[in-house]
């Protein structure tokens, strides 16, 4: 969902969490020790499985959470992470303290070193990146050292998950023609997207983890055809993909839809949701079924435009509606997902790849409203089976 744009106790467990804060000794004594085991729990809750992105390489996209569990250990600072692949000794990714602050929920205020409080969870959004022929890993695990209030250093080493190798779903275009910028997509862990956990009735999601924003642009990049002083006085007609042919990616079976509910203004101020599921953020909304426990959601679709019926199947191609402004949404746009469920609550959101589509190149948000230099479209090429990553301009 496009939120805002630029403008826009005691006793026996007392001496447990002692031994874990100090080293393991050896018979060889203190000099041989190993590090001191770190009082966290670690888990990755949703195993990753992968893709090929708009810039060639394979990706895999997950979530490690660390709890500092005891309420009188102190905070943890975080040195770095080391993402390990089966039994190599070479790390697939290395990050610095400074590096990984850009990875993590919450983040560390501006200049301030990652720390976990005790009592306290923190998420690290893990990013790897692999040529797109590289064999795939099977076992994945974590290493990090923490530095505690006291100056002493503990160690998380494992964390293991099994990454799931089952090939992304493959797509046909959400959209009829047109170019559009893949705002807030994979690969931003800052976005409203990937950084949005749902906790609902026990469960602690990410459904938006692979969704695209996608605005309609021209042929200079443009969202809208007004002067960037006249922003905050446009009409839904001024901005480019508004009114779209929105269509169904792939055969499948309408699941759940809603229409009527109203359009706001463009880049007005918007009320807080009025609950974390479909019925609360996407304002006017398609769900299909495109294969068993696989759900394609469009949201914020035009009022008065849904053009199919709940339990009403469809083929690829399809109209489904027209793209607009409803819901949680700053300006027309189509927000699109695959997830796991059919609810918006407690799904896990899950990776696809277009088919085919034109890939044009990254575009900043400034340049979309005519801000700073002017976006220069290159010769479009030609990509298959691939996933838009954040902030490119693909064409269908």
């Amino acid at each position: 969902m496009l939120r805002r744009l630029h403008l826009f106790p005691a006793g026996i467990a007392c001496a447990l969490h002692a031994a874990l804060l100090l080293p393991a000794l050896s018979g060889a004594g203190a000099a041989s020790a190993a590090p001191a085991l770190a009082p966290v729990e670690a888990r990755v809750p949703f195993a990753p499985s992968p893709f090929n992105g708009s810039d060639g390489a394979r990706h895999l996209a997950y979530e490690l959470h660390i709890s500092n569990f005891y309420g009188d250990t102190g905070a943890l600072a975080p040195q770095g992470l080391e993402v390990r692949a089966d039994t190599s000794a070479s790390p697939l990714l290395q990050l610095d303290a400074a590096a990984l602050s850009a990875w993590a929920r919450p983040a560390a205020a501006e200049g301030a070193p990652l720390s976990i409080a005790a009592g306290k969870r923190l998420t690290l959004f893990i990013w790897l990146s692999l040529p797109a022929d590289a064999p795939l890993p099977h076992v994945l695990s974590h290493h990090i050292d923490f530095t505690t209030d006291k100056g002493a250093t503990v160690s998380l080493d494992g964390a293991a998950v099994t990454v799931a190798a089952q090939s992304p779903p493959q797509l046909g275009p959400p959209l009829k023609g047109g170019r559009w910028l893949a705002h807030e997509g994979p690969g931003a862990a800052q976005s409203h997207h990937w950084g949005s956990l749902v906790a609902v009735n026990g469960a602690l999601t990410i459904p938006q983890r692979f969704a695209l924003d996608l605005v309609g642009v021209d042929a200079q990049g443009r969202a809208v055809h007004a002067a960037p002083e006249r922003l905050q006085h446009t009409r839904h007609q001024d901005w480019v993909g508004y009114a779209a042919p929105v269509i169904a990616v792939a055969h499948g079976v309408v699941r759940d839809a809603r229409d009527g509910e109203p359009e706001h203004a463009p880049l007005t101020a918007q009320p807080e949701p009025t609950s974390l599921t479909a019925a609360g953020l996407f304002g006017n909304y398609v769900v299909l079924e495109i294969a068993p426990g696989v759900f394609a959601s469009y949201a914020h679709l035009r009022k008065g435009s849904i053009k199919v019926r709940l339990g009403q199947t469809v083929q690829r191609g399809q109209a489904l509606a027209e793209l607009g402004q409803s819901g949680n949404s700053a300006a027309p746009h189509l927000h699109f997902q695959l997830s796991n469920s059919v609810h918006f609550e407690g799904s896990e959101g899950i990776p696809y790849v277009f088919d085919r589509f034109q890939y044009f190149g990254p575009e900043s948000e400034a340049q979309l409203f005519g801000q700073g230099p002017a976006w220069n479209s290159p010769s479009p090429q030609p990509r298959r089976q691939q996933l838009p990553l954040n902030d490119v301009v693909i064409g269908f």
